[in-house]
């Protein structure tokens, strides 16, 4: 399961780990392109995006504590600030966590992974 986080994260096939398993931002291909593994059983939903929601809010609550207390900035400053940050680790995140989740179903062969073929 390690490899195919590991190959999730890097948003490659949790196969072979060379083909890319996202097709744009976010949406998953069907079969990767270079090991024809079936890719389109997965069922991540909103789950990328509640662990991105989390991972952002565990990291930047308490900075923006320390930040707030040790150099007392102003209130927009430190909301416009913030809210880039935000902005900008959630749309690195959003991607490679759906693909360490895709990665993770088909690891344990959940919703299909690893079914016969019809």
């Amino acid at each position: 399961m390690r490899q195919a986080m590991l190959r999730g994260w890097r948003r490659r096939c949790p196969a072979c780990g060379s083909g890319p398993m996202l097709q744009g931002y976010l949406k998953v291909r069907d079969h990767c392109p270079v090991c024809d593994e079936a890719l389109h059983h997965h069922r991540a939903d909103d789950g990328p995006a509640y662990m991105t929601i989390v991972v952002v809010g565990k990291l930047l609550t308490p900075l923006m504590f320390w930040v707030f207390v040790h150099y007392r900035p102003e209130p927009l400053m430190i909301a416009v600030a913030f809210s880039i940050v935000a902005v900008a680790l959630s749309l690195y995140l959003l991607p490679r966590l759906k693909g360490m989740l895709v990665a993770i179903q088909w690891s344990r062969r959940m919703h299909g992974f690893g079914a016969p073929s019809a």
